[in-house]
């Protein structure tokens, strides 16, 4: 009973948790999953009599039976692939090129009211501190402007960065670019023009660095190293999650 109550109590918790990141606008795959699955943990957890005794009555029929073995494998193997997809974002967050010769391109995110968004400025905290502490390396700010932005997200980033004393020279704007797969797409041309080091160093938060990667290889940029900003601890299940989705469509889709 101890046992059911304290499950229960964390199936609260991490509903919680999912829904934490509502409240600043963040509704996305991830919560929405997060928010379902512990919400049925909670359910379980707390009719426990009742749900076994259903479990008992559906298992009885034939048709039951199967319908329960297809749930179980399906759950198992939910289980598994979200295991090891997340062993292998946790292994791309973060691996900075060695030397100076390369290029860093920081993929974009939202800009509100004309200043980056938290998550984006965390992204160029981080191209910041690998830029002062390299002198020579530039780096490609990647980001079109939307529908209800005041500029472009590499407009910004460029504006952010020359702010905290990086030499705007160093600094390379790809505007274009709508989605990830057009941030790499074009900054890797913008890179060749300007003839910029080849090897692309990814400035990203550490959930979205394994998709992103992905994207570069698929584009022609082999290999990238990883640079990550550093991500509120409270919206990292959400975007998590969201990722699991994010690379299985790619994969069957992309």
């Amino acid at each position: 009973m101890a046992i059911r109550i304290i499950a229960a109590l964390l199936s609260v918790a991490l509903f919680l948790l999912f829904a934490l990141p509502i409240p600043m606008g963040i509704i996305n795959a991830g919560n929405v999953a997060g928010m379902l699955v512990s919400a049925v943990l909670t359910v379980i957890f707390v009719f426990h009599g009742r749900f076994t005794s259903l479990v008992s009555s559906i298992w009885e029929k034939p048709v039951g039976k199967v319908f329960i073995v297809l749930i179980s494998l399906l759950m198992a193997g939910g289980i598994v692939l979200a295991s090891v997809l997340s062993v292998s974002m946790a292994r791309e967050m973060n691996d900075p090129p060695q030397n100076e010769d390369t290029t860093l391109v920081v993929l974009g995110c939202k800009v509100k009211d004309g200043r980056p968004s938290l998550m984006l400025s965390r992204r160029l905290n981080a191209a910041y501190k690998y830029m002062s502490g390299h002198e020579t390396v530039c780096a490609v700010v990647s980001g079109g402007q939307g529908s209800d932005e005041v500029m472009s997200e590499a407009e910004c980033m460029k504006i952010y960065l020359t702010e905290k004393g990086i030499d705007p020279q160093r600094i390379f704007m790809e505007d274009k670019s709508t989605t990830t797969k057009e941030n790499l797409e074009f900054s890797k041309k913008l890179i060749a023009e300007n003839g910029l080091p080849q090897k692309v160093t990814l400035v990203t938060d550490g959930f979205h660095q394994l998709r992103a990667e992905m994207l570069a290889e698929k584009t022609g940029i082999s290999s990238p190293y990883n640079i990550s900003g550093y991500t509120s601890w409270y919206i990292v299940p959400t975007y998590w999650v969201r990722e699991w989705f994010g690379i299985v469509f790619y994969k069957l889709f992309g």
